[in-house]
């Protein structure tokens, strides 16, 4: 099968999660204002770090499962499940091009 499309797709939102990182990164460095100098403003801004930190993370995980999409697709591995070798259901992978696992092992993993 070809997929090309899928991975033009694929590399779009690759630049978008980068881009998305490198704002990420930018905030939690906080380039663009420094740090409060009231203390309970302080705890605020730590709090939002915490926040930021996690949606950093969520965004570097995504981004990884898409380098790892698109090296399946290069393989000629992708559409196939990784845990039973069946093919998954193209609707899935219109809505998450990077699944690695159909929807039955999927569910029985808990994802």
């Amino acid at each position: 099968m070809e997929f090309a499309e899928t991975k033009k797709t694929l590399f779009e939102m690759l630049e978008e999660l980068n881009e998305r990182l490198g704002k990420i990164t930018a905030d939690i460095r906080h380039t663009d204002t420094p740090l409060e100098h009231d203390f309970a403003e302080q705890a605020t801004q730590a709090e939002n770090d915490e926040v930021i930190d996690y949606l950093g993370n969520a965004t570097v995980n995504e981004i990884e499962m898409i380098k790892k999409a698109i090296a399946r697709i290069d393989r000629g591995e992708y559409g196939l499940c990784e845990a039973c070798g069946e093919p998954i259901n193209p609707e899935r992978l219109k809505v998450l091009p990077y699944s690695t696992l159909c929807i039955k092992c999927a569910n029985q993993a808990g994802c």
